[in-house]
């Protein structure tokens, strides 16, 4: 089937610091032909990282550029390689255009999944355009201030069976197993992520970032890229409506500006001499 949306593929906001944050998974727009064709349950878009542009407000006022994607992980996942290979050999995953939930409940109501056709055009209308944008602006960062720091911001419910056992340590970070970062740098973030003492951590345990990370993460290049998947638990209801708790999220936000503040530190410090750094 075709595929035609009339919303754009993210929203950005340039910010005047080395860093990038980019949110892959908040969107939750169907276009009206698609969602005529999902479940009630997939309707829900249940599988969202709900509210992380609210949780991450700070960091327009850190500097940081920030890329938000508009449509469901449904319609097409940000996070998958554009040929949909697996990232998780002999792990149960969900792909580039899910079939199902992470309940392995059916999207489709009547099993009508996107052939080839409308998987590329849906590539092409969405997953290219946010992939030019985050490329766009991590060679601008670089060519500016000589490095450039990609935060790729996640969230998950923290029970699912069909990924992990038991519950989900609440901050997971990954860096392809040290391929996207400095290892200082993924240190430097641990520690902080350890130091918060209610909130169990783990440095590429489950999580070890998606395509974005290990695609867009070349230290060498001058590019370092991480993955924060945290859970839902920490911030929000974890069922429906899936309401974010200003009291709970006040809990962890800290701890995530520090961070992303140290993401910075790391960037300025090791920038080129002579290059600015950020606008006072």
């Amino acid at each position: 089937m075709p595929f035609h949306t009339n919303e754009p593929a993210f929203r950005f906001r340039q910010g005047t610091r080395p860093l990038l944050v980019s949110m892959p998974h908040v969107g939750t727009y169907l276009p009206p032909a698609l969602a005529a064709r999902f479940t009630p349950q997939a309707l829900e878009v249940a599988d969202t990282d709900w509210h992380l542009e609210r949780l991450y407000d700070f960091a327009d006022a850190l500097g940081a550029s920030v890329l938000v994607a508009t449509h469901s992980r449904y319609a097409i996942d940000l996070n998958r390689p554009p040929d949909d290979h697996s990232l998780y050999p002999g792990q149960d995953t969900t792909g580039l255009c899910p079939a199902d939930t992470f309940d392995r409940a059916p999207i489709y109501a009547a099993g009508d999944l996107p052939d080839k056709r409308e998987t590329v055009a849906r590539r092409d209308a969405l997953w290219l355009p946010y992939h030019r944008q985050i490329r766009a602006e991590l060679d601008r960062l670089k060519a500016a201030h000589g490095i450039a720091v990609l935060w790729d911001a996640h969230s998950i419910r923290s029970v699912l069976p069909r990924f992990f056992d038991g519950k989900l340590p609440d901050l997971n970070l990954g860096t392809a197993d040290g391929a996207s970062c400095d290892p200082a740098l993924a240190q430097m973030l641990f520690t902080i992520a350890k130091a918060a003492g209610d909130y169990p951590a783990v440095l590429n345990g489950r999580f070890k970032g998606g395509y974005i990370t290990r695609h867009y993460g070349r230290p060498a290049e001058g590019f370092q890229a991480v993955q924060l998947e945290m859970t839902h638990c920490c911030y929000m209801r974890e069922g429906m409506p899936f309401d974010y708790l200003s009291k709970r999220a006040a809990g962890v936000r800290p701890h995530l500006r520090a961070m992303l503040e140290a993401a910075l530190r790391f960037a300025e410090q090791q920038a080129r001499p002579g290059k600015p750094t950020h606008n006072k």
